[in-house]
């Protein structure tokens, strides 16, 4: 009974975090779209992968031609502990991403990285924590670094903040280092 309240917990998600895309893209200009790869290490032996599939918006070029938003969907293996004694855990998020140019130069453009989104974590208990909800929130601050001939090539490091924001009683949060390669297409 419990997998199956997974089950369909995940699939809802899945549908939101599909139809969340395709709505952005209806409703705001696409500048682009793309891909990421992450590797994520948090306390103690926590390392994860995440994978994300990210569409570039025009939306907030009102309020300045400069800041960048892109609407990313992914979804995350983390794992904790050691080789043979480990906890792991599935996440799916959806964030936006605000990018906010620093400097540019010949070869390399550096911009500030900001999003605050959603996350829904499989298991409320993970890496030693009871984190009190499946459903969390997902903060991210760090730095992005733009490259290659179009510069459609970004690395980034990012901390990563997953936290109920005290909906729950338990909420211990959950602190990540995010290193990033990501390519628009």
């Amino acid at each position: 009974m419990k997998s199956q309240s997974h089950l369909m917990t995940i699939t809802f998600l899945l549908f939101l975090l599909i139809f969340s895309t395709l709505y952005a893209k209806d409703t705001c200009a696409e500048v682009g779209q793309g891909a990421a790869i992450n590797y994520i290490h948090g306390e103690g032996e926590l390392d994860g992968v995440k994978l994300a599939y990210q569409v570039y918006l025009d939306t907030l070029q009102n309020i300045s031609p400069d800041l960048e938003v892109a609407l990313e969907t992914s979804v995350n293996f983390w794992r904790y502990g050691e080789q043979h004694k480990h906890d792991t855990d599935f996440v799916l998020a959806v964030s936006p991403i605000l990018r906010y140019p620093l400097s540019s130069g010949h070869w390399v453009d550096t911009y500030l990285e900001g999003g605050i989104g959603v996350a829904f974590l499989d298991d409320t208990y993970f890496a030693g924590k009871d984190v009190g909800l499946h459903f969390q929130f997902e903060d991210r601050i760090g730095l992005a670094f733009r490259f290659g001939k179009t510069r459609k090539q970004t690395v980034s490091l990012t901390y990563l903040h997953y936290s109920n924001a005290g909906l729950s009683k338990h909420n211990p949060g959950i602190d990540l280092l995010n290193l990033a390669y990501s390519w628009r297409f």
